[in-house]
């Protein structure tokens, strides 16, 4: 590995190509060679030479998703041709349970709406995109609006989601205090309380 593939001392482990892939796949939104080099600490040139590549090297290998560049930045996403494949996977998902990684996020959206992707990665530590995109698709949760820092899209539960937990406004939702521990229990308390006017 030469040094031109790896990260200044001290931005992050291993060669520069797995830390953009690592990055593309947590990002909202797309991400602009300038952003990926002020988090690598490399030069706006040397992040745009590498991410070509890496979307050159997606391309030859044939694989099901490409990074392609938009007008606001580099963006992973699949590939057209699947998109077929794609929607029956996740169609075909609706009349089953819930898995867990779903039933993780679906609870985290509940409780801390509204909320990033990048938020719900960060809190439960893996990349949450395929499970936002088919709750996205079985209706019980939805975009509104935009983080006011970020402009990532904020995600919240959705009309039949209240339907299926049988409640009709979030106040309603089962308080998680009694699982914590007392002093985390006040805390979450106080902030149930205030959920519950606001709604």
């Amino acid at each position: 590995m030469s040094d031109a593939d790896m990260p200044a001392a001290g931005a992050a482990p291993g060669s520069l190509r797995p830390c953009m892939e690592a990055i593309l796949m947590v990002a909202d939104n797309p991400v602009s060679s300038e952003q990926m080099a002020r988090a690598l600490d490399i030069s706006e040139a040397r992040a745009d030479e590498i991410l070509r590549g890496l979307a050159q090297s997606y391309d030859d290998e044939g694989r099901g998703f490409e990074l392609h560049m938009t007008s606001r930045g580099w963006q992973l996403a699949n590939r057209p041709e699947f998109e077929n494949a794609v929607s029956a996977f996740v169609t075909d998902g609706q009349t089953a349970r819930l898995s867990q990684a779903a039933l993780e996020t679906l609870a985290i959206v509940a409780y801390k709406q509204p909320i990033t992707r990048a938020q719900i990665t960060a809190i439960r530590g893996v990349s949450s995109d395929g499970v936002i995109r088919s709750l996205t698709v079985r209706g019980l949760i939805r975009e509104h609006g935009e983080d006011g820092e970020s402009h990532a899209a904020l995600l919240v539960t959705s009309g039949l989601f209240l339907d299926k937990m049988g409640i009709r406004s979030l106040s309603e939702l089962p308080s998680l205090a009694p699982f914590l521990p007392q002093t985390v229990s006040e805390s979450v308390s106080a902030a149930e309380q205030e959920r519950g006017s606001s709604v």
